[in-house]
């Protein structure tokens, strides 16, 4: 490693975590001056709500705001070396433009590969108490409001619920139904059917079996009293705010297995999720080389110009991932697609740039 390498890369992290520090410092205020009165309102000691939720939200807003930090950085820190005139004295040592970028992208592959780590296993495990917080805390008490429920639980067993109240755990106008072949060989209905939070099985005080052996060949009969063990339990009817957050990689890929097995819809934002994941880290390394290219040359009107398109870049690159989710969301397009978007629109630009703008 040069003298070059390590004063750039020296630079580059400690620039790095100043940004972050001061723009979660700032968001740690604001937030807690808009939460405050339910914090007060629920009588939460200071140590209470910063063990619970802001050790637990921190990690998660640093990740979040990672690419908007390192792009602010790299511009800040860029611009200052071009305007103390010292990229021109390493482009003049025959230092190629090319080899001037090598520790900004070693450093950036760096924190590329913590990232991973950190959205990966890290953060969801940190976000299943701060969501919990919110939910118990900061949201007002959850109702299942879905009508009309389907769920298969398993290869050819389908039920069916009209709604589900998820305060006595129960489900209404219950329907149970072996179908294989194309072809019904049975039918279980009831008006209710309530989870029995002592045995963890399904209690139906009354229903009604239909059984098809053939077109002709039908049975009916009654009963009362039946436990039952289903492939579903009342977790899949209670809050799922933020659920994809709080899941780390394996349980991410179990949980969207889970749910199409279970002829579920609605998975595109855990997808979105998965491959936003994916993502992060190349969104860091492009970000660093777009800020060096943006900012490496010396401007007349000094560096605060060069620092002001640097947020400007960066807020739209915000605006590209907002966008996306709301594409994924809406099923317009693959959540793949729409995960890599923001990194494919910025790549464009920054092999653009790269051969266009003077350095």
């Amino acid at each position: 490693m040069k003298i070059l390498d390590r004063y750039i890369l020296k630079k580059f992290f400690v620039t790095y975590f100043f940004v972050v520090a001061i723009l979660i410092s700032v968001i740690v205020v604001i937030d807690y001056t808009e939460k405050s009165d339910d914090f007060i309102k629920h009588d939460l000691s200071l140590l209470f709500i910063f063990k619970e939720y802001y050790l637990n939200y921190i990690p998660n807003m640093a990740n979040t705001l990672s690419p908007i930090a390192i792009f602010i950085s790299v511009v800040f820190m860029t611009a200052k070396m071009a305007s103390h005139t010292e990229i021109i004295a390493v482009l003049s040592a025959g230092v190629s433009f090319r080899r001037f970028l090598l520790p900004y992208f070693a450093g950036a592959t760096v924190l590329g590969i913590f990232t991973f780590f950190m959205v990966g296993w890290i953060i969801p495990n940190a976000a299943k108490t701060q969501v919990a917080f919110q939910v118990t805390y900061l949201k007002n008490p959850f109702y299942f409001d879905d009508r009309d429920i389907h769920f298969k639980i398993d290869d050819s067993t389908y039920i069916y619920m009209e709604y589900y109240n998820n305060r006595n755990q129960s489900g209404y106008k219950f329907t149970m139904e072996k179908i294989a072949d194309h072809k019904l060989f049975s039918k279980l209905s009831s008006e209710k059917i309530t989870w029995d939070t002592t045995s963890l099985k399904w209690h139906i005080d009354k229903y009604t079996v239909h059984e098809f052996k053939g077109e002709k060949d039908e049975k009916m009969w009654e009963g009362t009293n039946m436990d039952t063990v289903l492939n579903i339990t009342p977790k899949y009817f209670e809050n799922n705010y933020k659920l994809e957050e709080t899941m780390t990689f394996d349980e991410l890929e179990h949980f969207i297995d889970e749910q199409k097995a279970r002829g579920i819809g609605n998975v595109e934002r855990f997808l979105n999720t998965k491959y936003e994941r994916y993502a992060y880290p190349f969104a860091i390394i492009i970000l660093t080389v777009m800020g060096v290219i943006i900012s490496a040359k010396k401007s007349r009107r000094g560096t605060g110009v060069q620092i002001a398109f640097g947020f400007t870049m960066a807020f739209i690159y915000l605006l590209f991932v907002i966008m996306s989710r709301s594409i994924a969301a809406g099923g317009t397009v693959s959540p793949l697609f729409a995960a890599w978007l923001p990194n494919l629109t910025f790549c464009g630009i920054t092999i653009f740039m790269y051969f266009t703008v003077p350095r």
